[in-house]
């Protein structure tokens, strides 16, 4: 069952758009290079980390870290290619068709390897 406390969900809201934020100040500042590099930061997965410390603790906390941090490594590899898929679907495709079938390719790609790994 899924539980989180108001203090996790706010943590999460925090860090998530505080990341949004800064990435779209400094791409403002440097450009969309430097800040493309500044939005890939993982603030989804440092607030999760951070917080199923107030869920679990002992054996149980250190088993969902390492959980959550395998998860984390296969959702970053989706997301180099999903980045990838952009740089090119949009330069052939212009950036609404490359943009929307990028993000519907790491949509399934999401979906499908959650399914075959995580379905028993």
């Amino acid at each position: 069952m899924l539980h989180l406390s108001l203090t996790a969900i706010i943590l999460r809201f925090a860090l998530g758009g505080g990341a949004v934020a800064a990435a779209s100040l400094i791409a403002k500042r440097s450009g969309g290079a430097i800040g493309g590099i500044f939005a890939a930061f993982p603030a989804v997965f440092l607030a999760a980390l951070l917080t199923i410390r107030f869920d679990h603790a002992g054996e149980a906390l250190v088993a969902r870290s390492i959980d959550l941090s395998e998860g984390a490594l296969i959702g970053m590899g989706i997301n180099v290619a999903c980045a990838v898929a952009v740089g090119v679907l949009c330069a052939s495709k212009g950036w609404k068709k490359g943009l929307s079938l990028s993000v519907l390719g790491w949509l399934m790609a999401s979906i499908s390897i959650s399914y075959f790994m995580f379905a028993a």
